[in-house]
């Protein structure tokens, strides 16, 4: 395994943080968050010399950076894994090259719906062309509806179980990626894997459990409880600071380095695999978007200098600038190729991407297959 310049030491590495000044005009005042992995901005037109921010849409210009540092480019770092996973989402195949060096494919878009029943359960023919593995992963997103579906008095267990068992035929194995399992649950949640384990004797079973930095009294998600009945453990890794936390790294250098080596602790190494982000987070200094009874938005105009009332159809409205200070925290071939050779250096060999089609690019450059 080659490697350059491995500096994944937190005093030498520079997380990639991006500082912006923007003026806002809203319409009662408003502005769109937008999704962690999807920015949405209005496209503008780039002027000669502009330097630009790159978002899905295109390139959209900055002005008035000249004074941001730049830090000195440093050359990624080569790394290789015995399995290579990530994630892939339903109707975006399109992100799954053929020449990437994965050995595992998790296919997200099976759910269960309101009454427990499986639904959008991806077609394993579309991704015919990858030789490797390919898991289907599904979720549960509500609290309630996740212990309704591993309570073993309901009748909608058994049922769920049954539909997993059908809709895994096609594939190589099956993921359960139950991020709300309620606290009281946690006996349900390891008799429901038991199950399912008993169940797919032939499949590859799988877990997604959350990053820990110690063990929790009474944690539903144990590490230790569950590797017992699963082949691999997928620790999310990534998070660590989120949309309604303060500005930080998705994932910094040190965070990961504490979390694996839990992770190591508690869970064999041939069933460990350290989730690894792809995407960045944008936050705001002020938050805009929000409902204010009336005094409040009395307030709002007059410490904003509001002077003018407009109406249509009787309704009163107005508009203000307020200045806000954008910070970005994101992933780059640099950080995300110095994070798996500090795994790799750990003595872990399996590692696993959320997700495809939100990369740079150049990281594959960098990333190879044992």
């Amino acid at each position: 395994m080659k490697k350059k310049n491995f500096l994944w030491n937190r005093g030498r590495f520079w997380s990639p943080l991006v500082f912006v000044l923007l003026w806002v005009g809203a319409v009662n005042p408003v502005y769109s968050k937008g999704k962690p992995e999807a920015v949405t901005e209005e496209p503008g037109i780039e002027k000669p010399g502009e330097p630009a921010v790159i978002t899905e849409e295109g390139e959209i210009p900055f002005s008035g950076l000249d004074d941001v540092f730049e830090p000195e480019p440093v050359q990624a770092v080569d790394t290789e894994f015995s399995e290579l996973w990530a994630y892939l989402i339903d109707k975006e195949e399109a992100a799954l090259g053929t020449d990437l060096p994965l050995t595992d494919i998790g296919y997200f878009g099976a759910e269960v719906d309101s009454y427990g029943d499986l639904v959008t359960v991806p077609r394993r023919s579309k991704i015919d062309s990858f030789k490797g593995r390919v898991h289907m992963v599904v979720a549960c997103n509500s609290r309630g509806l996740t212990h309704f579906v591993l309570d073993p008095k309901s009748p909608a267990r058994s049922s769920l179980i049954s539909q997993l068992v059908k809709a895994a035929a096609p594939f190589d194995g099956l993921q359960i990626d139950f991020e709300l399992v309620p606290a009281k649950d946690g006996e349900f949640f390891l008799s429901f894997l038991k199950e399912l384990r008993q169940k797919l004797p032939d499949k590859m079973f799988t877990v997604a459990l959350p990053a820990r930095l110690r063990v929790i009294q009474q944690d539903v998600y144990d590490y230790a409880n569950i590797a017992p009945l699963v082949d691999r453990i997928l620790v999310m890794a990534y998070d660590e600071h989120w949309s309604g936390s303060e500005p930080g790294p998705i994932a910094s250098m040190d965070w990961c380095r504490k979390v694996a080596a839990h992770a190591q602790e508690q869970i064999p190494p041939e069933k460990l695999i350290m989730g690894v982000p792809f995407y960045g987070r944008i936050w705001g200094s002020e938050n805009t978007f929000r409902a204010f009874f009336h005094s409040r938005m009395e307030r709002v105009k007059k410490e904003n200098g509001v002077k003018r009332i407009n109406r249509i159809d009787s309704i009163p409205h107005f508009s203000y600038t307020v200045p806000i200070t954008v910070t970005a925290y994101y992933e780059d071939a640099l950080s995300i190729t110095e994070r798996l050779a500090m795994y790799s250096a750990m003595g872990i060999d399996h590692v696993g991407f959320w997700r495809l089609g939100q990369e740079d690019p150049s990281v594959w450059e960098h990333i190879h297959r044992k």
